[in-house]
């Protein structure tokens, strides 16, 4: 009866490991939080590609947009874990971490960090005829006119409205937010002079920036941006304003370690490829692989420094 239990035992703790030679043995789902053409969905794809090709097993991108990414975020961390159920995470996912009462899922367990792909800034922008050029500019208009500068936000909680907050925040002003439904709308409506000014991701604003609708006033890194290199930081005037978008890829709690182990590990090969490296840089981004170790606890770190702006800000949280 011993023997039988440790080769019982044994086979219990092989069990893993040999799922994650033979895996994946069918199609996987990489789950995108927000509706086709986003950035999160463009990234999604070209990685749920080259996946594909080394996997011999189709990953298949499904778009469940809505409530901020909380849909698909909640049917990820509801499914199974085996690895065949991924989540493309965004900056939304610690931000709404940090702006809800109550979640549906505990981010802290039921999701689980593969790696991160790529990290890009915000960039604050302004329309071309804008008396602001610079952050102190800003600032200047801002504090000779107290409630009467506004922001565009895609909504309560978002990164766009927490890094205007952390903004008003640090810079001691006021500023107020308009929300609209995000991506290409808030620049158009800040063209339309419906808005003064707006921190944007810097895939949705480069096209903007490139053909000159738009005049780039700083980036939200601590950093100069190689993708804009003659455009100052915002902790240039703000010592300590940081903000870096990110997209990353996430499984189910409890999923196996040696799946995410070679998961993580077929990130890291796809984001050294030429073109990946090529076509991030295009969408103003750099490719960022790391362990999950790391890339949990950039996310709880996020959340954190979410939460204290939110805090300090009186932000009511949904």
């Amino acid at each position: 009866m011993r023997w039988l239990r440790i080769v019982t035992l044994a086979g219990a703790l092989m069990a893993p490991t040999a799922q994650a030679q033979d895996y994946p043995t069918r199609p996987i789902q990489l789950v995108v939080p927000f509706a086709p053409g986003a950035g999160s969905d463009v990234v999604g794809r070209l990685v749920a590609q080259k996946m594909a090709d080394s996997f011999s097993q189709p990953v298949v991108v499904e778009n469940k947009s809505g409530a901020g990414g909380l849909l698909a975020n909640r049917y990820v961390a509801t499914s199974a874990p085996d690895g065949y159920t991924l989540l493309m995470v965004t900056g939304a996912y610690p931000a709404q971490a940090a702006m809800l009462k109550e979640m549906p899922f505990d981010p802290a367990k039921d999701i689980s960090m593969v790696s991160s792909l790529i990290a890009y800034p915000f960039v604050l922008i302004v329309r071309p005829d804008s008396a602001i050029r610079t952050v102190s500019d800003l600032i200047g208009h801002a504090k000779s006119n107290a409630g009467k500068l506004n922001y565009a936000t895609t909504g309560p909680g978002s990164v766009h409205h927490l890094a205007s907050e952390m903004f008003n925040m640090m810079a001691g002003v006021e500023t107020v937010p308009v929300a609209y439904r995000g991506g290409a709308t808030q620049i158009l409506e800040l063209l339309a002079g419906r808005v003064d000014f707006l921190f944007e991701t810097m895939p949705t604003s480069m096209p903007f920036i490139a053909d000159g609708r738009v005049r780039a006033v700083a980036v939200t890194t601590k950093q100069r941006w190689a993708a804009l290199p003659n455009v100052p930081t915002v902790a240039d005037t703000l010592p300590g304003y940081e903000v870096v978008s990110f997209l990353g890829v996430a499984v189910p709690g409890r999923t196996p370690d040696p799946i995410v182990a070679k998961l993580n590990s077929e990130i890291r090969r796809v984001l050294d490829l030429a073109d990946i490296r090529e076509r991030f840089k295009a969408l103003g981004g750099e490719q960022r692989p790391a362990t999950a170790g790391e890339t949990q606890a950039f996310v709880s770190d996020e959340i954190r420094k979410w939460k204290e702006v939110v805090a300090a800000r009186g932000i009511e949280r949904q």
